[in-house]
């Protein structure tokens, strides 16, 4: 097979350093598929591993990118033959395996998910491990008996992948949603993906009581620290609260009140090691009840790999809005 372009992220002297590269499939991590990757996508944790403004990778060097979707080129197991189009999110891609962010890729089947039948591999990304964050979600509070009868859900760190693709997915399966967000700009946006309100992160009151007034049947955070705090003070009896990310801080303060006397739930959502099982159903809900019907407006922007290594640093000033897809073949 012919070498070809991947991103590359290397340490060097205790500093990242990070840019194309020209490989061959012998010099990708292991695994038992080989991949020829037509896009990948741009997340908030990909941004943070090409930067060094986070410590994302646990070996180096790895190509970048959490993300990948395109076609079998080989494989050694027969429930993935040659032309099957394919997704993988999570999986360690970017952590301890080559990510997407690479002309081919050599993967474990075990991580790759048969790109669900009507969606192209530009829409799979479009959706990418952010939908599927936002999607897990939902699932996981709707196992835990989450219904749209039983009132609002707020999203926090709404203009996001996670948050954007969340609020479509309740909206529609009939949630009223209230978007918290810190760009008052992006009202317009919101509402236009399924937000029925619209709460400005600077003008929320968070209180301090360990207990305040109940205003959520449910919520999915992406911010943490004092915002998934005051989260847990203001969901109402038997909520839950799907907790996936940190961009306001790794601490929680609060009290056990909420959770012996509303009955609150925290979820954790991990989107990186879910069950195969739990993946592919996931990923099956995604292609039906919980396919994103905005998707044009929130994965609006796409980008040629050359123009990668310029697309990070908005990520990390909190400057973008919806997903942005890599066009990598």
């Amino acid at each position: 097979m012919e070498r070809f372009r991947a991103y590359r992220i290397n340490r060097d002297d205790g500093k990242i350093a990070a840019g194309f590269a020209e490989l061959g499939v012998d010099d990708l991590t292991e695994g038992n598929v080989v991949v020829r990757v037509s896009h990948s996508t741009i997340n908030y944790k990909d941004a943070l591993a090409a930067t060094g403004a986070g410590r994302i990778l646990k070996t180096y060097p790895l190509n970048g990118g959490i993300d990948l979707a395109g076609e079998v080129v080989s494989s050694e197991d027969a429930a993935f033959q040659p032309g099957t189009p394919v997704l993988v999110n999570g999986c360690g891609l970017s952590e301890t395996v080559d990510g997407g962010y690479s002309e081919y890729a050599r993967v474990a089947s075990a991580s790759l998910v048969p790109i669900p039948d009507g969606m192209s591999a530009f829409e799979a990304m479009q959706i990418g491990t952010a939908g599927y964050t936002a999607a897990l979600a939902v699932h996981r509070m709707e196992q835990n008996g989450q219904r749209p009868e039983d009132g609002p859900i707020v999203v926090t760190g709404a203009t996001g992948g996670v948050g954007s693709i969340a609020i479509d997915m309740l909206a529609g399966r009939g949630y009223e949603v209230a978007a918290l967000t810190g760009k008052v700009e992006q009202e317009g946006y919101l509402r236009d993906i399924g937000a029925r309100r619209i709460l400005l992160r600077d003008q929320v009151d968070l209180g301090a009581k360990p207990l305040e007034k109940a205003q959520w049947a449910g919520a999915i955070d992406n911010l943490g620290g004092e915002f998934l705090a005051w989260l847990t003070r203001t969901v109402d009896y038997g909520g839950n609260i799907a907790s996936i990310g940190l961009a306001a801080g790794i601490g929680l303060e609060t009290t056990v009140m909420p959770f012996i006397l509303r009955a609150v739930c925290l979820l954790g959502i991990n989107s990186v090691d879910t069950p195969r099982e739990l993946r592919l159903a996931v990923w099956n809900r995604i292609a039906n009840d919980l396919r994103p019907q905005h998707l044009d407006r929130i994965g609006h922007t796409t980008i040629p790999f050359d123009e990668l290594p310029d697309a990070f640093q908005a990520y990390l000033n909190g400057e973008v809005t919806g997903r942005v897809v890599v066009e990598i073949g």
